[in-house]
């Protein structure tokens, strides 16, 4: 059975931002995906799955938060360069 997670916030944010409630709501729901991921909390099959989208679609809209698909320290990206 899946868990489930309430935020309370107040009914002025969705307006803040130009927001329906439902579109704040996914938004919001969205970024902790994308945080989770980028910590390396969640890996991105995971974090795809927490707001309901594939792998695919989810890395494609990682670039709306600024947040690179793949984050490799210079060694390991050239270790995998040359291992490829």
């Amino acid at each position: 059975m899946p868990l489930k997670l309430k935020i309370n916030y107040p009914d002025s944010f969705p307006d803040a931002i130009h927001l329906t409630r439902t579109e704040f709501e996914k938004e919001a729901k969205m970024a902790m995906a994308v945080k989770l991921f980028e910590m390396h909390r969640l890996s991105s099959g995971m974090a795809a799955s927490l707001v309901g989208m594939d792998r695919v679609s989810f890395l494609l809209n990682l670039h709306r938060y600024k947040v690179p698909m793949i984050d490799l320290e210079e060694e390991d990206l050239a270790s995998d360069m040359k291992n490829a």
